[in-house]
């Protein structure tokens, strides 16, 4: 760390606040990484509540205005090399007029931005007036679904993708295409604007040296241009399209609007008749930095569709914000035109980077799915089969001839003894001759032709007009869309991946699924890896680290891995971490041991220890108690442990948990909102809402029952009243006898024994397997304690928020679980406390949260 700060000690990074130590830490390493470039690796944890969003930022845009300034200085300096013979004042002419055109190119543009938000701000009030106008201009119905010769299959589809009949040079006026841009991406839509709220709060200095620039004025700041993509489905402003729900059908009519014979075009597409309104677009995005609630609007008000015209700013972007699935895959960035060569990525929230990878690629298919595809098929062969021709009526044909293939299997696997297991792909695609079809070739003409989408299309045109008899294609889950996502794994199958069935119980008979998984991301992400300047990962809870230097960037030399654990900004006397492994000290003989392992973690006894010392928590701890459980089904069997009795007269565990605190419980599938509502009123409004009356009267606070990986686990916000103690029962490993991690397991165990093989001075085998087997254990172990961390972070959301946390298990006394938790965590346990019991605890937080009154 400190060669990082001394290699960067005079940098200012124009932090709008004055930043704490550990914020001054994570801006110097950030700006090292990018400074280093040529593929670096950044893994970088701050807790939550350290101001991450607003270092990366000051870092990152420092980073690269300096960079831009380089850049221009370099420029010059070679211009004057060219001209070493010259005479001196010829060769200064010429320097002086190379500063000139750069700065009133840089000028030009900013003065049209600084006219744009003058007159933005001049219309604020008027805005909304202007945004609803837009919206009844573009309310006209483009789409007759009773027409049923708008589903049939063209012969000769062409996609025209992109600009539209824009051509890139008309559009792309800017001379900022080889500048150096940062990706910027975050796990859901709302991270993302709260990123873009905090990047409105620093100002820069112009990416041009001063010394270029004449007016004082101009030296001061100069604005951040950035722009937000996201889907069609967020973007689209056309009604007839938007409507129609799901992301897969809206895809497929936009680009059929766009057909050059399709009758109904899009008004709002761009092209060489709005070339005006997309310049008009984009110039307001460059000056505004908006949100993509602020793109719509400009859409509607520049009456121009934002998904395609936001791509023209893409050139003059300095930042670029958009979701996982846009950046993690290959194809939805070819689709936006995004090019990562030399350009930095940043990725926020990237505790879950490597799930998210997997759930890109991952999809699934349901025999229930399968049964409704049929009629759907059905119902569009007898409309428009004898006018079906050549590849058209191929195609389909071979579409059903996969639905009735997958069908049979999955009919036949109902009846299998086990619920879960791996699939053979080559077993799979023999029923019905399905190995026998060019799938790469049946996805690429059904994407092209739109097949999915008309088909489905027409059949609910016929369901509405039949009073409903056929479902409803058009739901969050179009089944001839699912078949096609399903399709495109089968049609890619590697290595890395592989397709899993699993029994689902139902009313009925039950169904099945079949579910594509990628088991590894390095090859997915590399890239991304290979082609960035330098990658920062970014998080919260980013302990463990191995997890990514060994399974996302495998063939990345540790040189060029820098990583930083964080402490947090609250003073050490703010956080108290306890480790209990037994209500008793160690020195008593007949203690009862918490181990919540899968073999043990029925013992009554145990667990009515356990709430037993929730109980006493319950006592001392004022407010919020969160208590997070692994998994749905181990809490309903502790609560109802803890809601029998003895046979004495004695009120129950739960009775009494009831009387000491308003006690709530995460059920699984039920809305977390609703729940949270009722238990932050219990602590705020001193125990309203509790289970009972005569519990309310007695209520001190509010005891959440949760579980590690559900909805409370992450995203959600307990700070100050609301968490003022995390009890974390036991270690949630993963199921490793279900399917999914077997695979898993013996993947990484075949991938790590092959590189040893690999390897100049390869181990004996017998090392060799030992080596692979615990690579597979540290992997499974660390997918659970990374679940576990993400919990933990629940707590302490700003500098003076207080809190304690205790680990209820053995377990979590050893240095192998300890090594594995974030550094400001380990730094706030509480030495030996695995050694004490209740009551050691009991007058450790006593003392705590005496201190805090």
């Amino acid at each position: 760390m400190e060669e990082i700060i001394e290699r960067t000690r005079n940098v200012n990074f124009h932090h709008p606040f004055t930043p704490y130590d550990v914020q001054f830490q994570f801006m110097h390493t950030v700006y090292d990484v990018l400074e280093q470039g040529k593929g670096h690796i950044g893994i970088l944890e701050s807790p939550t509540g350290t101001g991450k969003s607003l270092s990366l930022i000051c870092a990152a845009l420092t980073w690269l205005r300096s960079h831009k300034r380089k850049t221009y200085e370099v420029s010059v300096d070679a211009a004057a090399k060219a001209f070493k013979d010259e005479p001196d004042w010829v060769v200064e002419q010429l320097l002086k007029r190379k500063r000139a055109e750069i700065a009133d190119l840089w000028e030009e543009r900013e003065s049209n931005l600084r006219k744009i938000r003058a007159r933005e701000a001049l219309m604020e009030e008027r805005e909304k007036k202007r945004r609803r106008y837009g919206e009844a201009g573009s309310s006209k119905e483009s789409e007759d679904l009773g027409d049923d010769e708008a589903w049939l299959l063209d012969e000769d589809d062409e996609d025209h993708p992109g600009f539209s009949g824009v051509g890139r040079d008309e559009v792309d006026e800017s001379t900022d295409e080889d500048q150096i841009k940062i990706y910027y991406t975050s796990r859901t839509h709302s991270q993302l604007t709260q990123f873009i709220a905090e990047l409105r709060r620093p100002a820069f200095p112009p990416s041009v040296p001063s010394e270029f620039l004449e007016s004082s004025e101009d030296q001061e700041a100069e604005s951040v241009k950035h722009v937000p993509l996201s889907s069609r489905q967020r973007l689209c402003i056309n009604p007839s399209v938007a409507r129609l729900g799901s992301l897969s059908a809206i895809n497929d009519r936009c680009s059929e609007l766009q057909q050059t014979k399709s009758k109904d075009k899009c008004q709002f597409i761009t092209n060489a008749s709005n070339l005006k309104q997309t310049h008009q677009f984009r110039d307001n995005v460059l000056a505004t930095l908006p949100d993509i609630e602020d793109l719509h609007g400009l859409g509607k008000t520049f009456q121009i569709c934002p998904y395609y015209a936001s791509r023209t700013a893409i050139p003059g972007a300095e930042i670029i914000t958009l979701p996982y699935p846009l950046l993690l895959q290959q194809s939805a960035r070819d689709a936006l035109g995004i090019k990562l060569d030399g350009n930095i990525v940043i990725i926020d929230e990237a505790h879950n980077i490597m799930d998210a990878i997997a759930n890109v690629y991952a999809s699934e298919i349901r025999l229930s799915h399968l049964v409704r595809a049929r009629p759907l098929l059905a119902v569009y062969v007898k409309k428009f089969g004898k006018r079906l021709k050549g590849e058209n009526r191929v195609m389909v044909g071979q579409i059903a001839r996969v639905v009735d293939g997958l069908r049979a299997w999955m009919e036949q696997a109902l009846h299998a003894k086990s619920d879960f297991g791996i699939v053979d792909p080559n077993v799979l695609l023999k029923h019905k001759g399905i190995d026998q079809i060019n799938l790469f070739k049946l996805v690429e003409y059904a994407q092209k032709s739109k097949l999915a989408y008309k088909i489905e299309g027409y059949s609910a045109s016929v369901d509405t007009q039949e009073g409903g008899t056929m479902g409803a294609p058009f739901s969050s889950t179009p089944v001839l869309h699912t078949l096609m996502s399903f399709l495109v794994s089968l049609s890619h199958l590697s290595s890395e991946g592989r397709i899993f069935y699993h029994k689902i119980s139902g009313k009925d008979n039950g169904d099945i699924k079949l579910s594509y998984i990628l088991l590894s991301p390095a090859h997915a992400f590399s890239s991304i890896a290979l082609k960035a300047r330098a990658v920062i990962l970014a998080g919260g809870t980013m302990s463990p680290f191995d997890d990514y230097k060994t399974h996302l960037f495998p063939s990345v030399i540790l040189e060029k891995i820098t990583t930083l654990s964080c402490d947090h900004v609250i003073p050490a006397s703010n956080l108290c971490v306890w480790t209990l492994s037994s209500c008793r000290p160690k020195n008593i003989t007949n203690r009862v041991e918490f181990e919540f392992s899968y073999q043990k973690r029925s013992d009554k006894t145990m667990i009515r220890e356990l709430g037993l010392a929730i109980l006493n928590i319950c006592t001392v701890v004022p407010d919020g108690v969160i208590v997070f459980f692994p998994s749905y089904g181990y809490l309903d069997e502790v609560v109802g442990v803890w809601g029998e009795t003895d046979g004495t007269q004695s009120p129950s565990i739960w009775s009494k948990l009831q009387n000491k605190k308003a006690v709530f419980s995460e059920a699984k599938g039920s809305s977390s909102d609703d729940i949270l509502e009722k238990y932050s009123k219990a602590i705020l409004d001193d125990g309203a809402d509790a289970i009972s009356t005569e519990s309310a009267a007695k209520a001190r606070g509010a005891l959440l029952l949760s579980v590690v990986g559900g909805k409370m686990s992450e995203g959600i916000n307990f700070s100050d009243r609301l968490g003022r103690c995390v009890v974390v029962v036991g270690l949630p490993y993963p199921n490793i006898n279900s399917p999914d991690w077997k695979a898993r397991i013996e993947y990484i165990e075949t991938m790590t024994l092959q590189n040893e093989s690999q390897s100049e001075t390869p181990r004996p085998q017998n090392e060799a397997l030992a080596a692979a087997k615990q690579a597979a254990r540290d992997f499974y172990e660390n997918s659970c304690m990374r679940a576990v961390n993400q919990s933990i972070g629940r707590a302490i959301r700003h500098r003076n928020d207080y809190a304690s946390i205790v680990l209820v298990d053995r377990r979590f006394g050893t240095d192998r679980i300890r090594g594995k938790l974030p550094g400001w965590i380990r730094g706030g346990l509480v030495q030996d406390s695995e050694n004490g019991g209740l009551g050691q605890m009991m007058s450790k937080l006593n003392g705590f949260f005496r201190g805090k009154q």
